[in-house]
């Protein structure tokens, strides 16, 4: 099951929000909005805006905490020790909830059973991408250059279980080509290797690989997510090269300790999915390269069982192991 990116829901997510405060549950304190990771990624930037509008319709300031460290568990753990009353969430990510429980031995806990689903709030496509000394101009060409070099050819990544590494191995299996995997502390460096020709392809997340493609540093060949992106329109998807398993994308959605009441969680998705409707709130996410996503938390739920059996399909056929 995939969630489909809802840019307009329209006059009923806007009307679901004051039934579902009415139902018994209104915050009396703050909420502590963690983010796994340091500030200014996409994740952050998105936990902020989210944070301000929902704010102002429970009518106690959200404020956003970054907790990083060991690929986002550091800053999880903390939210599954907290108390489940609706005073603290998390802005979980594709890694943190369905890749890292494959990678990590003893995490100290389990993000299926311990975090209540309330909601999809974004996601970001990824974009093959190959530098000019790449001897393709389209995705055709690229898969054959590859068919016809096996083991040759090597693409950069911004570590060993990073999204930018996972899907690159989704990719890899579904093409069924053989290369090589070059590990980054970072997409950054990952990218200016992709531009310089040390490594010969990247599937970067778009954000951070739009401004290098717009200036004719790299090429696109094509981008993981459902549709087209209307930032990269001439570029084809996935699914349209022949490679519809390579689809995916990085998301991330908004999660509770486990045992929180339903109320407080049937709230805290309303006023989200509130958020997420408003085309201002779609636009400040778009500036960040993120897609609003909106869900219900069964359909969440449903997601991340899904994605956990995908994704640990891939460590295990790759071999992954984390730095």
């Amino acid at each position: 099951m995939s969630i489909s990116r809802r840019y307009l829901l329209g006059g009923a997510a806007a009307l679901v929000a004051a039934p579902a405060l009415a139902q018994g549950w209104t915050p009396t304190r703050p909420i502590r909005f963690v983010v796994p990771f340091a500030a200014g990624g996409a994740t952050d930037v998105v936990a902020r805006v989210l944070a301000e509008r929902m704010g102002e319709r429970l009518g106690q300031p959200v404020v956003v905490e970054n907790r990083a460290g060991s690929g986002g568990n550091l800053g999880m753990e903390n939210v599954v020790r907290s108390p489940a009353d609706g005073s603290t969430i998390v802005m979980g990510t594709t890694g943190t909830l369905t890749i890292n429980q494959h990678l990590y031995g003893s995490m100290g806990f389990d993000p299926v059973k311990d975090l209540a689903p309330v909601g999809m709030a974004f996601a970001t496509d990824h974009v093959l991408i190959v530098g000019e000394k790449v001897p393709a101009r389209t995705a055709g060409e690229f898969l054959a250059w590859l068919r016809a070099n096996p083991g040759k050819a090597s693409f950069g990544s911004a570590g060993s279980g990073s999204s930018t590494h996972m899907v690159a191995e989704l990719f890899r299996a579904a093409a069924k080509v053989e290369v090589q995997h070059i590990p980054y502390r970072g997409s950054a460096p990952a990218l200016n290797d992709t531009v310089a020709g040390n490594v010969q392809f990247m599937l970067d997340q778009l954000p951070s690989a739009i401004g290098m493609i717009q200036g004719g540093k790299v090429r696109a060949l094509a981008t993981t997510g459902p549709r087209r992106t209307s930032q990269l329109p001439d570029v084809p998807t996935m699914r349209e090269i022949g490679l519809p398993d390579a689809e995916a994308s990085s998301w991330g959605a908004v999660m509770a300790p486990a045992g929180t009441p339903a109320p407080v969680i049937a709230a805290l998705s309303a006023v989200l999915r509130e958020a997420l409707a408003d085309p201002k709130i779609q636009e400040r996410l778009l500036a960040a390269g993120a897609d609003a996503v909106s869900s219900t938390p069964e359909e969440l739920q449903a997601k991340i069982a899904q994605e956990v059996g995908t994704w640990g399909r891939v460590v295990r056929e790759a071999k992954i192991t984390v730095n």
